[in-house]
């Protein structure tokens, strides 16, 4: 077990340095951020006397080696225009998207789990193809159409919800249910596949013959032998909820890291949009490489095929 877990820890590190040069070059390349900086009537001696005050004049490499060392120190360095230190507007934020996404993904799993298990349960039914119809909706509308049609419908026209902030818990209501709209059909879908293929095993069919009831069935036996690929699958949707507030954030003026990056991308604030890179990153290789660890304890078997 011990060598499963330090070779998965290995290969996020190496993925996580890789992600980080990469999201640096790309960020540097994406335009001149001393020009940026300096403002649309600056002259060229005021340019490069912004690109030396802030480093930009220094080779990629010899940036990005200064940008990790600090980052190893917990320094991700200081916003461009607020000039505030990146990890403290990143801590004084981190809890309202964590809100958001976790609440997300416990609704989510709420609702794919027993949609998932009904539809395996009646395949090719009329059950089944309204399960699925609801998926391919939930995956088809963006979710800022949708969060605007909420904000309308339960903010504006029904005054049942606030529509911006974060105060009150009546505050997260609609954006996490906006993001548990979109983190269903996956996780309903997984549900449904791997409940079939338990349900197809010569055990599950020994169980049915002996007289065990359908719903004992699907929760004793195969919901425990379905649910490993769910939870790796949970811990990349949770990754993406992370990442993925940024719209609706936006919409509903939601002060977390979402909306902090989406100001940041408008005015160019190159250190912060790069730690919101790191951040969502890690949460995705840090979330994986738990989820590959806890399957691998549950199922020992997922060891031996990935160290043998």
């Amino acid at each position: 077990m011990w060598g499963f877990i330090r070779g998965k820890v290995i290969v996020s590190l190496l993925v996580m340095l890789t992600v980080s040069l990469v999201g640096f070059a790309l960020l540097h390349l994406s335009g001149d951020l001393a020009a940026t900086l300096a403002g649309e009537n600056a002259s060229a001696e005021q340019i490069e006397a912004v690109r030396r005050q802030m480093g930009l004049d220094q080779p990629l490499l010899a940036q990005y080696a200064q940008w990790l060392a600090g980052a190893f120190r917990g320094d991700l360095g200081a916003s461009f225009f607020s000039r505030e230190a990146v990890s403290s507007l990143f801590m004084a934020r981190i809890g309202t998207t964590a809100i958001l996404a976790v609440g997300a993904l416990i609704l989510a799993i709420a609702v794919s789990l027993p949609l998932g298990m009904l539809a395996a349960l009646r395949p090719n039914s009329w059950l089944d193809r309204l399960v699925s119809a609801l998926a391919l909706a939930g995956q088809a509308v963006p979710s800022f159409f949708l969060a605007l049609m909420m904000v309308s419908l339960f903010g504006v026209t029904l005054r049942w919800l606030p529509i911006s902030g974060s105060t009150t818990p009546l505050h997260f209501v609609m954006p996490i249910t906006v993001l548990a709209i979109g983190a269903i059909p996956a996780l309903m879908r997984m549900t449904r596949s791997g409940m079939l293929e338990v349900l197809d095993q010569d055990y599950i069919r020994t169980a049915r013959s002996k007289g065990v009831s359908g719903v004992r069935i699907m929760v004793r036996h195969a919901l425990l032998n379905a649910i490993l690929p769910l939870i790796s699958l949970s811990a990349v949707q949770l990754g993406t909820l992370l990442g993925g507030s940024v719209i609706v954030e936006s919409v509903f003026a939601i002060d977390g890291i979402g909306l902090l990056t989406y100001r940041s991308i408008q005015r160019g604030d190159f250190p912060v949009v790069q730690a919101t890179l790191m951040f969502v990153s890690v949460a995705y290789i840090v979330l994986t490489l738990l989820a590959d660890i806890l399957n691998a304890w549950l199922d020992p078997r997922l060891q031996q095929r990935r160290t043998g």
